[in-house]
């Protein structure tokens, strides 16, 4: 019953890994499909952890972690949104100042 778990995380993950390859338009879609990822490691993370008998201390950790790295792609997206007015990469020139 084990190993359906780690395949089905490892499942999550692969499928956030696909998303992020191939849905390079939206900083959205990016955004999400890291999200989903962070998702598929902590859950790994807290079965690992259950698994081992340690504590799931490590697991708040992990998920301020998550929460920041939610919040600093947000306000980019917000950021990126007021300024060019989408969130396409293509309308978002890095050159210009």
């Amino acid at each position: 019953m084990m190993m359906m778990y780690v395949y089905f995380m490892v499942f999550i993950i692969m499928c956030g890994v696909w998303v992020f390859c191939s849905k390079r338009k939206h900083l959205l879609a990016t955004l999400l499909s890291l999200e989903f990822i962070v998702l598929g490691l902590f859950f790994m993370l807290f079965n690992y952890l259950n698994l081992m008998e340690y504590e799931l201390f490590f697991t708040m950790f992990f998920l301020t972690f998550s929460v920041c790295e939610g919040a600093l792609g947000l306000s980019i997206l917000v950021s990126m949104i007021r300024t060019h007015g989408n969130d396409f990469f293509q309308s978002f020139v890095i050159l210009q100042c």
